[in-house]
């Protein structure tokens, strides 16, 4: 690679990383799995960053390589048996009102494990739409389908996760 295509890399992931992290978390649920995704997909970005000629979209670019190595990574037969179980880390806010800041966690606990309930696609959907801010036209780029697929699995996956915090809020008042 030449050392201004290089360069232009290494800026370019500087400055996506954390974020392309996050949207990893988002869709697997695990920091550790989110880190690797991360990685993996920077990987494949910088083998074909000389072939990106549209460099002012590369983000979106890069978002729709995330979003096809996580698909990829959920059709390995190992991570079909694999149950994750672990907590959602918790991040101080200073700035939240002490007495409000445990129904905002656990309501943010309650929609992520919601969130991990939601089949893949839709999952991605909703991450991509709700969390990254992405209109459907961009969604429907990155996941390689119709505007029309978009909104029908966006419907579908608000479908699935209100079921998913009604049968964990059940849960919870069952529970206590």
């Amino acid at each position: 690679m030449r050392t201004a295509d290089e360069q232009g890399f290494r800026e370019f992931a500087v400055s996506h990383a954390a974020s392309l992290r996050r949207t990893a978390y988002l869709f697997c649920g695990d920091w550790h799995t989110a880190e690797d995704l991360m990685q993996a997909s920077l990987l494949k970005l910088y083998q074909a960053w000389h072939r990106i000629e549209w460099r002012d979209t590369a983000s979106g670019y890069a978002r729709k390589v995330l979003l096809r190595t996580w698909l990829d990574e959920k059709r390995r037969p190992w991570r079909r048996a694999e149950q994750r179980d672990g907590e959602v880390p918790d991040v101080a806010d200073l700035a939240a009102d002490p007495d409000r800041t445990g129904e905002r966690l656990w309501a943010r606990d309650l929609v992520h494990a919601a969130l991990l309930r939601v089949p893949p696609r839709q999952r991605a959907v909703l991450v991509l739409r709700y969390f990254e801010d992405l209109p459907v036209s961009e969604v429907a780029v990155a996941m390689g389908c119709t505007e029309g697929t978009v909104k029908s699995q966006t419907a579908r996956g608000l479908v699935a996760l209100r079921a998913a915090v009604e049968e964990l809020e059940r849960g919870a008042v069952v529970a206590s």
